[in-house]
């Protein structure tokens, strides 16, 4: 039976590094890479586009970032399935382990602390408390 990985992609570093572990721990795995389009965060650095052609560069930048991850894992023995969701990234996270039978989700936490951990939330933390399948959280 065929390991299902998850793994959250948003083009930062750590991203990147759960990406490449992933493919360490899980050499012969199916790693789904997931991006969740955030309208929230959307909303608030670009208020003035319109959702529609926001969606659309959203979905073009988590095209971008699929192909680089995939190149990435040229030479591994992994199969690569890839989701665009709009919505809140945690929760999205969670729902598509519990619709999809993932077997473990390694993603990166970006590492915030202080009043920005507390006003801005972990996804990390939240996708760790409530998810049905194991989480490696990499820093």
């Amino acid at each position: 039976m065929t390991t299902r990985v998850l793994v959250p992609i948003d083009g930062s570093p750590q991203a990147n590094d759960a990406l490449a572990l992933a493919a360490d721990l899980f050499p012969q795995s199916e790693i789904t890479l997931l991006h969740v389009a955030d309208p929230a965060e959307r909303n608030e650095t670009n208020a003035e586009g319109e959702t529609g052609q926001q969606l659309e560069t959203e979905h073009e930048r988590a095209t971008r970032l699929f192909e680089v991850a995939k190149a990435d894992l040229e030479g591994t023995d992994v199969t690569v399935e890839t989701a665009v969701v709009t919505g809140s990234p945690w929760r999205e996270i969670v729902a598509y382990v519990d619709d999809h039978g993932i077997d473990h989700v390694l993603m990166g936490s970006h590492g915030r602390d202080g009043a920005s951990r507390f006003l801005l939330g972990s996804v990390a933390e939240l996708v760790v408390r409530r998810s049905s399948a194991p989480v490696t959280v990499v820093k």
